[in-house]
């Protein structure tokens, strides 16, 4: 009899264990690796919880294409994991399932009823299903916050800085026009931002987070425009593999034409939407987005930002010299700003 209950016990025991140890897993998610053209129920799981922490701004669809992998790279990228290559494996899956939250049951709900909503952390639910602009803007606010606490909380420490490394040489930044550019280094790769929401003025602290502190809403506040950090990151980025050596003012246009994309109704409404559009861009294309901009790149994000616009208006621009598209030269041209003609 004794035997018995000791069985018995060491039976409950194990399955108590067990219990435990699938609830600290990734058990949401199958085990199958998931990747740029997938389908089904671990994409929408995928996509709800980049939603929920505001990496994916796009439809909750089960669909893996460009706006999902822009989307787990960046996430990839600011959390700290070792491969940033858009593939959800076991190691993204896991940081998802710490960082986010996924309501199953709702958010399947919402796709069979054939709604558009979001989903983002800091937002109750019930205002989540066909929301109106002003309170999807509260919801990427909402999780604009809680990701940058979350990036703190589980991204891995930088490496200090070595002594002998100084600030590159001009010449390093800026190459001469002409001169082959330089293609990025695994090591320089930055992160960006796949479509984070603006940064807020005000943001009332959501029911289960604890209120910003001062310096945080300050921080926020203070960024030109009501564009985020990572925003603004992500422009430089993209003016300086985008038109480095070029005159400070065709620096300018380039991020002009970015902002006037963002204005304009047949592009993207967001930053990261616009630049990673496919075949928007050749610094994309070519990896050199990832090059670390300079400190000239970024001035003149914040001068177009701030209103200046060399190209008056443009949409487009293109290098006459290396253009092969004969669409382009279609386009109604506006004016040359060094070796870029821009155009609408």
């Amino acid at each position: 009899m004794k035997r018995l209950l000791l069985i018995s016990c060491m039976f409950l025991f194990s399955t108590c264990m067990l219990f435990t140890i699938n609830q600290n897993s990734v058990s949401a998610f199958s085990e199958q690796i998931i990747q740029k053209g997938a389908t089904g129920n671990d994409v929408v799981e995928l996509q709800a919880r980049l939603q929920y922490n505001g990496y994916y701004h796009a439809r909750i669809d089960g669909v893996y294409g460009w706006s999902t992998y822009w989307a787990v790279k960046n996430f990839q990228q600011e959390f700290g994991l070792d491969q940033v290559d858009g593939l959800v494996g076991p190691k993204t899956k896991e940081m998802l399932h710490k960082s986010t939250k996924f309501y199953k049951d709702w958010v399947h709900q919402q796709i069979n009823s054939g709604k558009r909503f979001t989903h983002y952390g800091g937002m109750e639910l019930k205002y989540q299903v066909e929301p109106s602009q002003a309170t999807v803007e509260k919801a990427k606010q909402g999780a604009t916050n809680q990701w940058a606490k979350q990036k703190t909380q589980y991204q891995k420490p930088a490496p200090a800085p070595q002594k002998d490394q100084g600030k590159p040489a001009p010449d390093q930044q800026q190459p001469a026009p002409g001169q082959q550019q330089e293609q990025p280094a695994p090591e320089q790769q930055q992160p960006a931002p796949q479509e984070q929401a603006p940064a807020p003025e005000e943001q009332p602290a959501p029911e289960d987070q604890p209120a910003e502190d001062e310096g945080e809403a300050q921080s926020a506040t203070n960024m030109p425009g009501g564009f985020s950090e990572n925003d603004i990151q992500l422009m430089a980025n993209a003016v300086y593999g985008e038109s480095r050596g070029e005159p400070y003012e065709g620096q300018i246009a380039v991020a002009a034409v970015i902002l006037n994309r963002i204005n304009s109704p047949t592009f993207p409404n967001t930053v990261s939407g616009v630049i990673f559009e496919p075949l928007a861009f050749t610094a994309v294309a070519d990896g050199q987005i990832w090059l670390t901009p300079n400190e000239t790149a970024k001035r003149a994000v914040i001068d177009a930002i701030n209103g200046m616009d060399p190209s008056e208006g443009a949409t487009y621009y293109f290098n006459p010299d290396t253009a092969t598209s004969g669409w382009i030269w279609g386009r109604p041209q506006i004016k040359r700003i060094g070796k870029h003609i821009f155009c609408d």
